[in-house]
Protein backbone atom coordinates (compact mmCIF):
# COMPACT_ATOMS: atom_id res chain seq x y z
CA UNK A 1 0.00 0.00 0.00
CA UNK A 2 1.05 3.63 -1.29
CA UNK A 3 0.66 6.93 0.46
CA UNK A 4 -0.37 8.41 -2.53
CA UNK A 5 -1.56 12.61 -2.50
CA UNK A 6 -3.89 13.54 -4.72
CA UNK A 7 -4.40 17.27 -6.00
CA UNK A 8 -7.20 18.09 -8.67
CA UNK A 9 -9.41 20.60 -8.64
CA UNK A 10 -12.23 19.35 -10.24
CA UNK A 11 -14.27 17.42 -7.19
CA UNK A 12 -15.77 14.62 -9.34
CA UNK A 13 -12.28 14.05 -10.57
CA UNK A 14 -10.83 14.08 -7.55
CA UNK A 15 -12.79 11.52 -5.56
CA UNK A 16 -13.43 9.32 -8.75
CA UNK A 17 -9.75 8.90 -8.63
CA UNK A 18 -9.44 8.49 -4.76
CA UNK A 19 -12.32 5.71 -4.85
CA UNK A 20 -10.52 3.58 -7.98
CA UNK A 21 -7.03 4.00 -5.94
CA UNK A 22 -8.74 3.26 -2.42
CA UNK A 23 -10.25 0.19 -3.73
CA UNK A 24 -6.62 -0.98 -4.82
CA UNK A 25 -5.33 -0.65 -1.69
CA UNK A 26 -3.75 2.61 -1.78
CA UNK A 27 -4.15 5.48 0.78
CA UNK A 28 -4.99 9.08 -0.22
CA UNK A 29 -4.98 12.29 0.88
CA UNK A 30 -6.87 14.57 -1.63
CA UNK A 31 -6.16 18.54 -2.01
CA UNK A 32 -7.97 20.51 -4.57
CA UNK A 33 -5.85 23.75 -5.47
CA UNK A 34 -1.89 24.37 -5.35
CA UNK A 35 -1.84 26.05 -1.72
CA UNK A 36 -2.94 23.19 0.09
CA UNK A 37 -0.86 20.95 -1.51
CA UNK A 38 1.81 22.81 -0.64
CA UNK A 39 0.77 22.89 2.65
CA UNK A 40 0.59 19.12 2.95
CA UNK A 41 3.66 19.01 1.13
CA UNK A 42 5.33 20.66 3.52
CA UNK A 43 4.38 19.08 6.80
CA UNK A 44 5.21 15.67 4.93
CA UNK A 45 2.61 14.10 6.21
CA UNK A 46 -1.37 14.07 5.69
CA UNK A 47 -3.84 15.80 8.01
CA UNK A 48 -3.53 14.87 11.82
CA UNK A 49 -6.96 13.73 11.98
CA UNK A 50 -5.49 10.69 10.52
CA UNK A 51 -3.27 9.06 13.38
CA UNK A 52 -3.07 6.06 11.45
CA UNK A 53 -0.98 7.86 8.86
CA UNK A 54 0.11 11.13 10.58
CA UNK A 55 3.90 10.20 10.39
CA UNK A 56 3.84 9.07 6.67
CA UNK A 57 5.56 11.38 3.77
CA UNK A 58 3.91 10.41 0.34
CA UNK A 59 5.31 7.87 -1.82
CA UNK A 60 3.49 9.23 -5.05
CA UNK A 61 1.65 12.42 -6.34
CA UNK A 62 -1.43 12.54 -8.65
CA UNK A 63 -1.16 16.20 -9.77
CA UNK A 64 -3.03 18.61 -12.04
CA UNK A 65 -1.18 21.04 -13.38
CA UNK A 66 -4.34 23.61 -14.07
CA UNK A 67 -4.85 24.48 -10.53
CA UNK A 68 -6.09 27.41 -8.38
CA UNK A 69 -3.31 29.05 -6.38
CA UNK A 70 -0.47 27.20 -7.83
CA UNK A 71 -0.24 25.39 -10.78
CA UNK A 72 1.16 21.96 -11.23
CA UNK A 73 4.26 22.95 -12.07
CA UNK A 74 4.60 25.38 -9.21
CA UNK A 75 3.67 22.70 -6.91
CA UNK A 76 5.65 20.11 -8.11
CA UNK A 77 9.07 22.32 -7.62
CA UNK A 78 8.33 21.91 -3.95
CA UNK A 79 7.62 18.47 -4.14
CA UNK A 80 10.74 17.31 -2.77
CA UNK A 81 11.51 14.94 -5.18
CA UNK A 82 8.34 12.97 -4.63
CA UNK A 83 7.20 10.96 -7.64
CA UNK A 84 4.39 12.38 -9.50
CA UNK A 85 2.13 11.73 -12.22
CA UNK A 86 1.28 14.95 -13.82
CA UNK A 87 -2.64 15.20 -14.99
CA UNK A 88 -3.45 18.03 -17.53
CA UNK A 89 -6.35 18.72 -20.11
CA UNK A 90 -3.99 19.98 -22.62
CA UNK A 91 -2.91 18.07 -25.19
CA UNK A 92 0.08 20.21 -26.30
CA UNK A 93 3.78 18.18 -26.61
CA UNK A 94 4.73 21.56 -25.07
CA UNK A 95 3.56 20.98 -22.16
CA UNK A 96 3.99 17.28 -22.02
CA UNK A 97 7.83 17.83 -21.99
CA UNK A 98 7.95 20.84 -19.65
CA UNK A 99 6.69 18.06 -17.27
CA UNK A 100 8.81 15.35 -17.93
CA UNK A 101 11.96 17.87 -18.29
CA UNK A 102 11.42 19.07 -14.86
CA UNK A 103 11.52 15.61 -13.55
CA UNK A 104 8.28 14.07 -13.41
CA UNK A 105 7.67 10.47 -14.37
CA UNK A 106 4.57 9.93 -16.01
CA UNK A 107 2.02 12.60 -17.83
CA UNK A 108 -1.79 11.43 -18.52
CA UNK A 109 -4.42 13.75 -20.39
CA UNK A 110 -7.34 14.17 -19.92
CA UNK A 111 -10.03 12.51 -20.40
CA UNK A 112 -7.97 9.00 -19.25
CA UNK A 113 -9.90 6.07 -18.36
CA UNK A 114 -9.24 4.85 -14.81
CA UNK A 115 -7.63 1.67 -15.34
CA UNK A 116 -4.96 3.41 -17.10
CA UNK A 117 -4.51 5.44 -14.17
CA UNK A 118 -4.02 2.63 -12.17
CA UNK A 119 -1.95 0.62 -14.22
CA UNK A 120 0.83 4.03 -14.72
CA UNK A 121 0.46 4.51 -10.74
CA UNK A 122 1.53 0.63 -10.11
CA UNK A 123 4.05 1.16 -12.93
CA UNK A 124 5.98 4.42 -11.27
CA UNK A 125 5.67 2.82 -8.03
CA UNK A 126 7.80 -0.38 -8.83
CA UNK A 127 10.46 1.43 -10.67
CA UNK A 128 10.75 4.15 -7.17
CA UNK A 129 10.31 0.54 -5.25
CA UNK A 130 7.34 1.86 -3.33
CA UNK A 131 5.08 -0.76 -4.61
CA UNK A 132 3.93 -4.04 -3.65
CA UNK A 133 6.72 -6.46 -3.46
CA UNK A 134 4.04 -8.96 -2.52
CA UNK A 135 0.19 -9.79 -1.88
CA UNK A 136 -1.30 -11.94 0.90
CA UNK A 137 -4.72 -12.81 1.32
CA UNK A 138 -5.52 -15.43 3.72
CA UNK A 139 -3.88 -18.87 2.55
CA UNK A 140 -2.80 -16.95 -1.20
CA UNK A 141 0.43 -15.68 -1.27
CA UNK A 142 1.82 -13.82 -4.49
CA UNK A 143 5.73 -12.79 -4.86
CA UNK A 144 5.56 -10.03 -7.73
CA UNK A 145 9.31 -10.52 -7.87
CA UNK A 146 9.55 -13.80 -7.96
CA UNK A 147 6.71 -14.37 -10.06
CA UNK A 148 5.65 -17.31 -7.55
CA UNK A 149 2.30 -18.20 -6.15
CA UNK A 150 2.47 -19.90 -2.58
CA UNK A 151 -1.28 -21.46 -1.21
CA UNK A 152 -0.82 -22.56 2.60
CA UNK A 153 3.16 -22.10 2.04
CA UNK A 154 3.15 -24.34 -0.66
CA UNK A 155 4.14 -23.14 -4.48
CA UNK A 156 1.52 -23.18 -6.71
CA UNK A 157 2.29 -24.40 -10.43
CA UNK A 158 1.14 -21.25 -12.84
CA UNK A 159 1.39 -20.99 -16.72
CA UNK A 160 2.91 -17.88 -17.13
CA UNK A 161 -0.76 -16.97 -18.73
CA UNK A 162 -2.36 -17.81 -15.46
CA UNK A 163 0.55 -15.84 -13.87
CA UNK A 164 -0.17 -12.74 -15.70
CA UNK A 165 -3.89 -13.03 -15.50
CA UNK A 166 -3.73 -13.51 -11.04
CA UNK A 167 -1.37 -9.97 -11.29
CA UNK A 168 -3.59 -8.03 -13.08
CA UNK A 169 -6.44 -9.18 -10.96
CA UNK A 170 -4.34 -8.37 -7.80
CA UNK A 171 -3.57 -4.73 -8.46
CA UNK A 172 -6.60 -4.05 -9.99
CA UNK A 173 -8.47 -5.65 -6.80
CA UNK A 174 -12.21 -4.60 -6.17
CA UNK A 175 -12.23 -3.17 -9.57
CA UNK A 176 -14.53 -5.21 -12.15
CA UNK A 177 -12.63 -5.67 -15.55
CA UNK A 178 -13.97 -6.82 -18.88
CA UNK A 179 -13.30 -9.96 -20.73
CA UNK A 180 -12.03 -7.53 -23.56
CA UNK A 181 -10.08 -5.81 -21.09
CA UNK A 182 -8.27 -8.62 -19.44
CA UNK A 183 -8.13 -10.40 -23.05
CA UNK A 184 -5.87 -6.96 -23.75
CA UNK A 185 -3.68 -6.60 -20.72
CA UNK A 186 -2.90 -9.99 -20.39
CA UNK A 187 -3.06 -11.43 -23.97
CA UNK A 188 -2.14 -8.18 -26.02
CA UNK A 189 -4.72 -6.55 -28.71
CA UNK A 190 -3.14 -8.55 -31.49
CA UNK A 191 -4.46 -11.97 -29.42
CA UNK A 192 -6.41 -13.49 -32.58
CA UNK A 193 -8.26 -15.80 -29.53
CA UNK A 194 -11.68 -14.91 -28.07
CA UNK A 195 -12.93 -14.01 -24.65
CA UNK A 196 -13.54 -17.69 -24.18
CA UNK A 197 -9.58 -17.70 -23.07
CA UNK A 198 -9.97 -15.64 -20.26
CA UNK A 199 -12.97 -17.93 -18.62
CA UNK A 200 -10.55 -20.47 -19.03
CA UNK A 201 -7.88 -19.24 -16.85
CA UNK A 202 -10.38 -17.77 -14.49
CA UNK A 203 -11.85 -21.44 -13.84
CA UNK A 204 -8.05 -22.69 -13.82
CA UNK A 205 -7.07 -20.04 -11.20
CA UNK A 206 -10.50 -20.39 -9.16
CA UNK A 207 -9.84 -24.32 -9.22
CA UNK A 208 -5.82 -24.09 -8.70
CA UNK A 209 -5.75 -21.06 -5.85
CA UNK A 210 -9.07 -22.30 -4.19
CA UNK A 211 -10.62 -18.75 -5.14
CA UNK A 212 -13.91 -19.73 -5.96
CA UNK A 213 -15.66 -17.15 -3.76
CA UNK A 214 -12.95 -14.43 -4.21
CA UNK A 215 -12.86 -13.95 -8.29
CA UNK A 216 -16.57 -12.97 -8.95
CA UNK A 217 -18.12 -13.26 -11.74
CA UNK A 218 -19.42 -9.62 -12.82
CA UNK A 219 -23.04 -9.89 -15.13
CA UNK A 220 -22.72 -9.82 -18.62
CA UNK A 221 -19.16 -7.58 -18.06
CA UNK A 222 -16.24 -9.55 -16.55
CA UNK A 223 -14.61 -10.81 -13.47
CA UNK A 224 -13.69 -9.11 -10.32
CA UNK A 225 -10.80 -10.36 -7.35
CA UNK A 226 -12.90 -9.14 -4.11
CA UNK A 227 -10.36 -8.80 -1.06
CA UNK A 228 -11.41 -6.99 2.00
CA UNK A 229 -8.72 -3.85 2.55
Amino acid sequence: MAEILIVEDELSINELIRRNLSLTGHHCTQAFDGLSAVKLLENKRPPACDPVYSNKGFDLIVLDIMLPGLDGYQVYERALGIPTIFLTAKSELTDKLRGLAMGADDYLTKPFQMLELAARVEAVLRRTKKGEAEFVMGDLKCDFNSHQVFLNGTAVECTPKEYELLEVLIRNRNIALSREKLLDMVWGYDFEGGTRTVDVHIQRLRHKLHLENNIRTVYKLGYRLEVQN
